[in-house]
């Protein structure tokens, strides 16, 4: 059974998976940070000083604070975004990759010999 695991663990996807969890929630992070701290606060001065963390609606004794659904919408779009573009890059890197024929091998010493030798004979027989 540890055998199994080892071998479950080792596979590519398994390890390709687990550092694209870890790289997105610093990822969302970052985003976070961009949004709440640096995008919203902008966005607020320009529309009249507006503090989307306080919007809320008070009904009854629940409390409905909008703003910070606003705010998870913008964080969204901006992740969607991001990862449009990086798909979209490296879409384009592999369709490149895939337009581009390999260069034909280099002739082996003996073809470039008899290639020599044709030649040659071409030249002598020409004259």
């Amino acid at each position: 059974m540890w055998n199994e695991f080892k071998q479950f663990i080792s596979r590519g996807n398994v390890l390709d998976l687990a550092v694209a969890v870890v790289i997105g929630g610093a990822f969302g992070a970052i985003v976070n940070s961009l949004v709440n701290d640096i995008l919203m606060p902008i966005i607020g001065v320009i529309i009249g000083g507006l503090d989307f963390t306080g919007l809320a609606i008070t009904v009854g004794d629940a409390r409905i604070q909008y703003g910070n659904f606003i705010q998870a919408i913008v964080n969204f779009l901006i992740i969607a975004a991001a990862l449009f573009f990086v798909v979209k890059s490296a879409n384009a890197m592999m369709r490149q990759k895939q337009e581009t024929p390999a260069p034909p091998p280099a002739p082996s010493p003996e073809v470039q010999l008899l290639s020599e030798i044709r030649d040659l004979l071409k030249e002598q027989s020409t004259r």
